[in-house]
């Protein structure tokens, strides 16, 4: 892929996961794609998707801002800020960054690196 296609997966996937469309979202990977974080580990896609359904739910008026985003080697890294108000009315935002390879046009493996003090306040909703 070029730099210029790279780009342009990357602004198609996170448009997918900020409409919350989990078909899309789950197109972007290739069906062995492996998701990490540095907060529960290795997650299936699968379960990806059952968090983001739980996120469309739980926070309707999510926002992602991409403050970085840099085409690497066979992918992109992405530093963006998840903002939305929380069930309870409070205005909440977690930094992130996400390291995605991508093999054959489709994310390979998403390492998302997040701030775990921030996704703590979503355990009293659920998560």
């Amino acid at each position: 892929m070029t730099d210029q296609e790279i780009e342009e997966f990357a602004a198609h996937f996170v448009d997918a996961v900020q409409r919350g469309d989990a078909e899309a979202m789950r197109a972007c990977y290739a069906p062995d794609g492996v998701i990490w974080h540095n907060t529960n580990g290795e997650q299936s896609l699968d379960d990806n998707v059952k968090t983001l359904n739980w996120f469309v739910r739980t926070l309707p008026d999510r926002k992602y801002t991409v403050l970085r985003r840099e085409v690497i080697p066979n992918g992109f890294m992405q530093q963006h800020i998840l903002s939305a108000t929380l069930p309870n009315g409070e205005a909440w935002q977690m930094d992130a960054c996400v390291v995605v390879s991508l093999e054959n046009g489709k994310i390979k493996r998403l390492d998302e690196y997040l701030d775990s003090a921030a996704g703590a306040k979503l355990r009293e909703f659920g998560r």
